[in-house]
């Protein structure tokens, strides 16, 4: 009896234990990031407008469930940020309209670790939620691209970024966003929009307060489905 009450009990933890695994998520998603930063006031007549820049994103996450609504959701996120800057104007030669230009562009590689908690604002096989939390970056690498626009179009040229001294890896943000998942199969697909809000000046020089600082539109698709399954 002492025997049968032993494995009765051990499998009775071991399906717990399961039930419970089964209840964690995990997932992918990818999409677009369009990247931009804040401009400092001080040069905020000598060029013009800093453009979005638009490139790729993805991750893969855990959503472990915290109650019925609520839910804590790491993730490990390739993000590729950047920014974009375009001058030119247009003179004539011979009465024919001529426009002269180039593009500036910088771009870095970035892997990210947000630490999200979604909030699921509906029941059903149709679930719009919202995500919020702390996010921290660091630069993989990162490049300038310079390229002649217009009739005076040129090859681009690159130059690689030089991290450690005035241009930092590091970037601590926060992220919040929407989104809507639906029941497929035994998992959920999902279609997310999220606003990321770096705090860290990317710039660092003394005595000049270089106001620069990383912001981000995504918008991604993707799939998650019980570990436990």
């Amino acid at each position: 009896m002492k025997r049968f009450l032993l494995a009765g009990a051990f499998a009775l933890g071991l399906f717990s234990a399961q039930t419970s695994l089964a209840q964690v998520q995990v997932g992918v998603r990818g999409g677009a990031n369009w990247g931009f930063a804040s401009k400092p006031d001080f040069i905020d007549g000598m060029t013009s407008a800093l453009r979005p820049s638009v490139g790729p994103t993805g991750a893969v996450f855990l959503d472990i469930p915290l109650s019925e609504r609520v839910s804590f959701r790491p993730e490990v996120a390739y993000v590729q940020k950047g920014v974009m800057v375009r001058e030119g104007g247009t003179f004539n030669l011979f009465n024919v309209p001529i426009t002269v230009g180039g593009k500036i562009a910088y771009q870095s590689q970035n892997l990210e670790v947000p630490l999200l908690i979604k909030v699921n604002l509906a029941d059903g096989p149709v679930q719009p939620y919202f995500i919020a939390g702390p996010s921290v970056g660091y630069a993989l690498d990162g490049r300038i691209r310079t390229r002649g626009t217009g009739f005076l179009s040129t090859k681009p040229f690159d130059m690689e970024v030089p991290y450690g001294g005035a241009m930092t890896r590091w970037d601590v943000g926060a992220v919040g966003g929407l989104g809507l998942s639906m029941d497929a199969g035994a998992g959920k697909i999902f279609v997310e929009g999220r606003y990321t809000h770096g705090f860290t000046r990317q710039i660092q020089v003394p005595i000049v307060n270089v106001n620069v600082r990383n912001r981000g539109v995504a918008l991604s698709v993707g799939y998650s489905f019980p570990i436990g399954y």
